[in-house]
């Protein structure tokens, strides 16, 4: 069984939850892979506004 870090969980629950606005129980509903993803997802979205909004 692999363990996970109660802290790293934490992190990620907090910045899915700051950008999507989704409840803990919907993010605790996500498969770790899942959520990975998403925070990926999420954060190259976070970006991709930020150098637009840079003009790079």
């Amino acid at each position: 069984m692999i363990t996970y870090r109660e802290a790293d969980l934490w992190d990620e629950l907090a910045f899915l939850a700051y950008h999507l606005h989704w409840d803990l129980d919907r993010l605790l509903d996500l498969q770790h892979r899942d959520r990975v993803h998403m925070i990926e997802a999420v954060a190259d979205l976070n970006d991709r506004a930020w150098a637009q909004a840079h003009g790079d």
